[in-house]
């Protein structure tokens, strides 16, 4: 079995220390020495700033603190340690979701759901290394859920298949922005384009590839070369995938109403 490429999990600090964290019940330490006081929030800003920057990988705790000009015993104070960071982190990163009241009905309101996920991935790439199948139940986790599953209340669907059809949306988004993260990083890397790589080896490639063996193959990827420029396009295909989830979404819930 392939192993999971996230090293970082949600859940994995101290329940009740991670718990009290989240929902900032924790007393703040004193000012020690006249020195200007650290707090919860400075912690995690700066930790997020490390891990938009550089990644997840490059996370640490002394990396926090070199980033606040402390030493870094004086983080844990306020922090135990990485795994209730992380939890800290992303229950902020939770809060960039914006609650914009939707019109039209359930299908634009929870299409802008997928594509407020979409750019949180965006701009914080290092959420995608992050296993959240124990996600850190904070304010914002909680107020996220609770706004997104308000797109579907009054469709007809069960609570079981609105928290399903939920989890398929932004699952979509998911696996789509990893993908649109991994190509850019690929060209980071290596200095040229997906399109400048195609146009590299789609020649010597077609010289090799028997076309009466592969004809369905050859034909396809001719054609997706020629619309996108590459043979995967992640912005289209998380469109393309969307709207044909919606369509989905739209005969379950015509059903459950008709019924």
């Amino acid at each position: 079995m392939a192993k999971d490429a996230t090293k970082d999990h949600s859940g994995g600090g101290d329940p009740a220390r991670s718990l009290a964290l989240l929902w900032r019940k924790q007393t703040q330490a004193p000012v020690r020495n006249g020195r200007r006081d650290l707090s919860v929030d400075r912690i995690v800003a700066a930790a997020m700033a490390v891990a938009d920057t550089d990644g997840l990988g490059a996370l640490s705790m002394r990396r926090v603190a070199d980033k606040l000009n402390v030493g870094t015993m004086s983080l844990y104070t306020y922090v135990p340690g990485k795994a209730e960071l992380i939890d800290l982190m992303l229950d902020t990163v939770y809060a960039e979701a914006e609650c914009a009241e939707g019109t039209g009905g359930w299908r634009p309101r929870l299409e802008a759901v997928a594509r407020q996920n979409w750019a949180l991935y965006h701009r914080h790439p290092w959420m995608l290394r992050v296993g959240v199948s124990r996600p850190p139940l904070g304010p914002n986790v909680m107020a996220k859920y609770d706004y997104e599953l308000g797109t579907l209340e009054g469709t007809g669907l069960t609570d079981i298949e609105m928290d399903t059809v939920l989890n398929l949306v932004i699952g979509h988004a998911e696996t789509a922005a990893r993908r649109a993260v991994r190509a850019t990083a690929t060209e980071g890397d290596t200095g040229v384009t997906d399109e400048q790589w195609w146009r590299a080896h789609g020649p010597v490639l077609s010289t090799l590839m028997d076309r009466e063996r592969y004809p369905l193959a050859a034909r396809v990827g001719e054609a997706v070369g020629s619309a996108h420029g590459t043979a995967y396009d992640p912005a289209h295909n998380f469109e393309f995938g969307l709207a044909r989830i919606l369509d989905g979404v739209a005969a379950l819930v015509a059903s459950r109403q008709s019924g």
